[in-house]
């Protein structure tokens, strides 16, 4: 349940708010808002986070499979892995 709070909450920040303050952007009538770079905006600070997270989750994944090969000099064989049928 804390995981979807966090969840819900992040993209709150990240998608909900810019695009309120992109509607309250032109407060007069001869203002206008060049669609094209906001929607580039967005896209580009998405990517930014994405790439982020995607080296975050590759370098988890790397370090994991990095600990736990099987010619590890600390790896010791699981109770199921030790035994002989």
């Amino acid at each position: 349940m804390d995981k979807t709070i966090a969840l819900m909450t992040v993209l709150t920040i990240l998608i909900v708010l810019p695009t309120i303050q992109l509607v309250f952007a032109a407060t007069d009538a001869h203002e206008y808002i060049n669609r094209r770079v906001e929607i580039w905006n967005l896209f580009f600070k998405m990517m930014t986070i994405a790439f982020t997270v995607g080296a975050v989750v590759s370098g988890t994944l790397i370090w994991l499979v990095w600990r736990f090969r099987e010619s590890h000099p600390n790896a010791k064989p699981t109770k199921y892995e030790g035994t002989e049928w």
